[in-house]
């Protein structure tokens, strides 16, 4: 390789990584707009906290969910959304893992709303009733 065109080659990527940002970041919103909690869950965590989310509700609770599709890119415009609201809305992370996602939701709010954290690691899976307690008790 000639001198330089390392340097060059990884210019266009991060032009590609760019481009894929910006174009390929997938996401859900559930009862998001209304939302006073909003619970942040991929994978078979969010059927869970669906559930929860309906139960809530169901009692009145404004909560509501972002289920990331793509984990990368972190769908980090739908963060930016909700900022643009100007609503009081905390976050709760709930995983199936120490905080894998946790950082990537703390970056994308960046300190604009308190975010709290409920995961469970080891084959341990938070369920729909300790979603509620956190969601009843903690907020």
């Amino acid at each position: 390789m000639q001198e330089g065109g390392l340097e060059k080659h990884n210019l266009v990527l991060q032009k590609k990584y760019a481009r894929i940002e910006s174009r390929e970041q997938r996401w859900e919103g559930l009862f998001a707009k209304d939302a006073e909690v909003i619970l942040v869950a991929y994978g078979t965590m969010s059927r869970i906290a669906r559930s929860a989310i309906r139960r809530l509700r169901a009692k009145g609770r404004n909560v509501g969910l972002i289920r990331p599709i793509t984990l990368w890119p972190f769908p980090r415009k739908i963060f930016e959304r909700v900022k643009s609201v100007g609503s009081r809305v905390k976050f709760l992370v709930v995983e199936m893992s120490y905080g894998q996602m946790l950082e990537d939701v703390l970056l994308a709010v960046n300190g604009k709303f308190p975010v709290e954290f409920l995961g469970r690691a080891g084959g341990g899976i938070p369920g729909e009733d300790e979603i509620i307690e956190k969601v009843t008790k903690g907020y």
